[in-house]
């Protein structure tokens, strides 16, 4: 730690203590992770050195960025970017039931769906997706996907099998103890959709029991029609209850919604510039999200978004809205959705 100065612990985990330091250098401030690798099972250990190797592959303004793992008193140290603004989960308990624009949801919704492609294009399941997980700058402009310590490493067409994850956000196939792939990230991802529209978790019981019945069901109370069609069908097609049957991340960018959001992203965050090509990789053609290609970038060239040039700052992501009465007394249940993008339905069972 002669590199850092430790300033507080910010936090206690089932694997060690969350350090926020000083890195001398540059008088950044960055987190470490320390992780007694002795005191660990043999599991414990995979998870730690699992976190390191995955990181290590992500590069993204939306996704927490790894700077280096060393040994140093019998203890894994993992330091990586310092996200000051706290944790989305915390942001929507701030709210006191005061519901958010619309906007406000898409703003944060497609910069975690952004940061959930760039880490399935490199064949990883997070497999904890979260809002506790989505982390904020200290603006609370730019969202930061984060704790990839049981996240797992696929290879082209495999599907896991351990049941992993946190039981109010787990998938239906999950449940099951069926074989799952990225769908269920795309699951997690409708969870956190709904809990920033909703201000509360989709699914959430007394006892584990009752909660998995309750997502073997598809049983929730419907977003506040307060916000438009495509937004409510948007959390019913994450939500459908068969896997194929939820839209891949890219057609979930080409909906209309997602592109004015992605859009105005670009607006509220300044200009996003990309990085220089490295030699010999070429400028490349410009790129529109979620085409027919698949393609990432908003309005951008091809390549990794530069993370220094997001400047903080910006008109915000919208006003605060207050919470209208929601409806009463009915739930959505088990949807079984028409496979396409902005093609799917409810169906009431």
């Amino acid at each position: 730690m002669e590199k850092y100065e430790r300033i507080r612990v910010v936090g206690r985990g089932a694997f060690g203590i969350v350090h926020l330091c000083l890195r001398k250098a540059d008088q950044k401030l960055v987190i470490i992770k320390q992780i007694p690798v002795e005191q660990m099972t043999k599991e414990e250990r995979q998870a730690a050195q699992n976190e390191c190797q995955v990181l290590k592959l992500l590069n993204h303004p939306n996704v927490i960025e790894y700077y280096e793992n060393f040994l140093e008193d019998k203890a894994l140290m993992i330091a990586m970017e310092y996200a000051p603004g706290g944790t989305l989960a915390e942001f929507i308990q701030k709210r006191c039931n005061s519901l958010l624009e619309e906007e406000t949801i898409l703003h944060f919704f497609v910069q975690i769906l952004l940061a959930l492609h760039h880490v399935h294009t490199h064949l990883i399941l997070h497999r904890d997706l979260k809002t506790q997980n989505i982390l904020l700058d200290k603006h609370r402009m730019v969202v930061k996907i984060g704790d990839f310590g049981i996240s797992k490493i696929l290879s082209s067409k495999s599907k896991a099998y351990t049941v992993v994850g946190t039981p109010c956000y787990i998938s239906p196939e999950l449940c099951e103890g069926k074989p799952y792939n990225q769908k269920s990230d795309i699951w997690a991802l409708g969870c956190v959709l709904y809990e920033l529209a909703s201000l509360k978790r989709a699914f959430e019981a007394a006892n584990l029991p009752a909660l998995v019945l309750k997502i073997m069901s598809g049983t929730f109370a419907p977003i506040s029609d307060r916000y438009s069609p495509e937004l409510r069908q948007l959390v019913l097609s994450l939500l459908s209850l068969e896997p194929a049957q939820r839209p891949p991340l890219s057609h979930i960018m080409a909906q209309p919604l997602c592109i004015r959001a992605l859009l105005n992203l670009h607006t509220d965050l300044g200009s996003v510039r990309m990085r220089r090509p490295v030699q010999g990789e070429g400028r490349g053609p410009w790129v529109a999200v979620g085409g027919p290609s698949g393609s990432t970038g908003g309005l951008a060239r091809r390549g990794a978004w530069d993370k220094s040039s997001l400047p903080a700052c910006g008109k915000g992501p919208g006003p605060e809205a207050p919470a209208p009465s929601t409806p009463q007394g009915r739930e959505v249940r088990g949807r079984r959705a028409t496979p396409g993008p902005g093609q799917h339905r409810e169906q009431d069972q």
